[in-house]
């Protein structure tokens, strides 16, 4: 009989590793060690695929060098002209997924039904410009009729690249409306909403995103996501029942986070993973 995994079903593959991404830019030839010890820890299975930009493929393919298959997430911020290339130069690796950017969705999702393998997932992510007003109804409504999930920004190395509450939701629950998966990135390897001291950016937290992802009213979504109480959102983790996990996950699926410390040691700070030693980074 299989052990039970020490990470609860709402954490697992939640936190791809976008460690050589902005802000922590961590060298290829020091995430690709450092995202192996991630993967044979006791906390491997919150852990998603090592995150890679197209452009930095063969720094990839040396790092990793007689050291064995790494599952691979994709990053194609030059668009689906990148697609193809991409996917040739990934054939080393296996491909566990292509996260898209565009400003066209419609051909986004023709180029991936096109060049995608049937069993690689991709998620399409837009401007959050385009986003606003009817933009984003009609983009959630193409994504829906196609293979892929969507992806929102949440955050940046700019206060402009953080949306407000209303914003985040109004996306949250377009996709929970609809029963389209997404996955999120940057800004949200912290479990609260919060201020940064140093930038005074205001960070979502990814807790909040996980219990606002089950909302489907967009007012009670804001509210979630403004929540600061740790204690009054760790009390909610413990209230979700097995359906409302499933719910959530089946919508939320990841996000990338330049650090797998972080997200670790703010959960076991609330009690909602076992306080085991965490990973030592530079942060």
């Amino acid at each position: 009989m299989p052990a039970l995994s020490p990470v609860p079903e709402l954490f697992r593959g939640l936190f791809d590793d976008a460690a050589v991404f902005p802000p922590g830019n961590l060298p290829v030839a020091e995430a690709v060690p450092a995202h192996r010890a991630h993967r044979a820890a006791w906390y491997a299975d919150a852990v998603g695929p090592f995150l890679c930009g197209a452009g930095r493929l063969g720094e990839l393919a040396a790092a990793v060098e007689g050291t064995g298959p790494l599952r691979v997430g994709l990053v194609l911020p030059g668009g689906s002209a990148e697609l193809g290339t991409a996917l040739a130069a990934a054939a080393l690796f296996e491909v566990a997924g292509v996260e898209l950017a565009t400003r066209d969705a419609r051909e986004a999702v023709a180029e991936l039904d096109r060049l995608l393998p049937p069993d690689v997932p991709a998620a399409v992510e837009l401007p959050r410009e385009l986003l606003r007003g009817d933009g984003l109804d009609e983009v959630l409504d193409l994504l829906v009729d196609s293979a892929y999930r969507a992806k929102f920004r949440t955050g940046g190395v700019v206060a402009e690249a953080f949306p407000d509450e209303d914003e985040l939701a109004a996306f949250l629950t377009g996709c929970a409306q609809r029963g389209l998966p997404y996955k999120c990135t940057a800004g949200l390897h912290n479990a609260l909403r919060h201020t940064d001291p140093v930038t005074g950016f205001e960070h979502h937290g990814f807790l909040n995103v996980l219990l606002a992802a089950q909302e489907t009213d967009r007012a009670a979504a804001a509210e979630v996501l403004a929540e600061r109480d740790g204690e009054v959102l760790a009390k909610a983790v413990r209230e979700l029942s097995a359906h409302q996990v499933t719910v959530i996950r089946n919508s939320f699926t990841a996000f990338g986070t330049c650090s797998i410390a972080e997200p670790l040691d703010d959960l076991a700070a609330l009690g909602l993973l076992s306080p085991s030693p965490l990973p030592q980074e530079d942060r």
